[in-house]
């Protein structure tokens, strides 16, 4: 699947003049691919809604997640920091390859109190907060597990949110779904839908005074792969007669997943508009990590867990009226790092801790003043096994370069002239390689990054073996 990057290139926006300030409305994707909507290509799935999301505000080709995994990512969302300076730097529990070559570090499995993250910062400032879906930010059968829930960590609400990354109720995305403040529901009840109607029911009891962050964290499309039987049969009979030119992934149920998202995000909107206070929100919409399943998904090489772009680039749509050119685009690259210190600069707050966070805000590219951040480079830190090999990664002016820590062995890709990585340069362009080497470990030494260690354990024989 191929997408023709635009520039965005409209003039400068005033900000729009308000005495109070702009809500916040957070959407959160599992495991969406980078070709999964319309407005990204896709034609086997439909996406109305957030098609017009994208019409409404502007939209990034190349807006990455922090890691090709979910926990990891979510909290860089909402500490501003990489994964690694977070030492948060796999999905929890994570795996444990006992005889692999090298050792995963002693890496830490919830969100540290010490963090000031976006909810509290706002919390401060006077919003209201609320965490909707899924949270998969808390240690597993540990003594603190009752500490780290939303609400310890700056919500005034939560709905859905446990130590789950997946429904895991007796009725997965049907009902019952077993989640925190969500009721049961009806039988045949979809988790989407009741997520939304509560985050619409919220919605109705905020004020047009004070303002607030809804922060719907979706459990879709994440597997287990389920959803409404009749939207199932929609798209097996679109199946049928569909020609697919572009190598998208096609799948009756995952489409009716996506569907019911759009559907859920339609539903948002409508709200705001029905309230009177769309013009005075922000809504952001973006994923944790690259789609499931196979590179088709994405549209580029690697999914979920992988190092290449399929696991780490995402859909990212951002909105605000009166402030950002409806139907824009950029090709500013933007990381799950950046949301915390843009979402303050959006809202007007500027006393934060913005000397301790990584990201960079990218106001100045949603308004139009800007077309690029003053940063350089991009960095990812797994030191994990999964469906990869442990590794780090740099992206520095569109050039890519992957270290795999087992073997030190490096590879290269100009993503200008080969998006799907299919060319190696490192042993090609030596002097481009050694500079982004030198300069990926300069970065890792930066925030501390954990690194793998020899395993005394190790048997080649029983490598590739997952210990529960």
């Amino acid at each position: 699947m191929r997408f023709i990057t635009f520039i965005c290139c409209f003039l400068p926006l005033v900000l729009f003049s308000q005495t109070n300030k702009p809500n916040v409305v957070f959407l959160l994707v599992d495991d969406v691919g980078w070709g999964d909507f319309s407005c990204y290509g896709a034609t086997f799935n439909e996406t109305p809604n957030i098609d017009k999301l994208s019409k409404d505000g502007m939209l990034f080709v190349n807006g990455y997640a922090a890691s090709t995994v979910c926990s990891p990512s979510r909290a860089a969302i909402l500490a501003g920091k990489y994964p690694a300076k977070l030492k948060l730097t796999d999905w929890i529990d994570g795996h444990n390859y006992a005889y692999a070559k090298l050792t995963v570090p002693d890496w830490t499995l919830k969100l540290d109190h010490k963090e000031k993250l976006l909810p509290e910062v706002l919390k401060d400032q006077g919003y209201t907060t609320a965490f909707f879906g899924k949270w998969h930010l808390m240690p597993i059968n540990r003594k603190d597990f009752d500490d780290h829930y939303p609400t310890n960590h700056g919500f005034d609400i939560n709905v859905g949110g446990r130590e789950w990354g997946q429904p895991k109720g007796r009725g997965k995305y049907f009902s019952p779904f077993d989640m925190p403040n969500l009721d049961n529901g009806k039988k045949n009840d979809f988790l989407t839908d009741k997520l939304t109607n509560a985050a619409i029911t919220y919605l109705d009891t905020v004020s047009k005074k004070d303002p607030f962050l809804l922060y719907f964290s979706y459990y879709t499309i994440h597997g287990p792969v389920m959803a409404p039987k009749t939207i199932i049969e929609k798209y097996k009979k679109k199946s049928k007669t569909f020609v697919n030119t572009k190598n998208e992934y096609v799948s009756a149920t995952r489409a009716a997943m996506v569907e019911r998202l759009d559907v859920s995000v339609g539903k948002i909107l409508d709200k705001l508009d029905a309230l009177g206070i769309a013009d005075n929100t922000i809504i952001i919409l973006t994923g944790d990590n690259g789609g499931n399943y196979d590179e088709t998904t994405n549209g580029l090489r690697g999914y979920k867990g992988f190092a290449y772009e399929g696991g780490v680039r995402e859909p990212l749509i951002v909105k605000w009226p009166n402030n950002i050119a409806p139907g824009s685009r950029s090709a500013v690259p933007v990381m799950g790092i950046d949301f915390y210190p843009t979402i303050l600069d959006m809202v007007g707050i500027a006393d934060y801790n913005a000397k301790e966070i990584d990201g960079e805000s990218f106001l100045p590219v949603l308004t139009g003043e800007k077309n690029k951040l003053k940063r350089k480079s991009l960095f990812w830190h797994y030191p994990h096994y999964h469906r990869t090999k442990p590794y780090g990664a740099i992206l520095d002016d569109n050039w890519k370069l992957l270290e795999f820590f087992e073997d030190g062995n490096l590879e290269l890709y100009n993503l200008t002239t080969d998006p799907n990585e299919t060319r190696n340069l490192a042993n090609i362009n030596v002097a481009k390689t050694r500079k982004m080497k030198k300069k990926l470990v300069k970065w890792r030494a930066s925030v501390g990054a954990q690194m793998m260690t020899e395993n005394p354990n190790y048997d080649a024989t029983k490598a590739d073996l997952r210990v529960k």
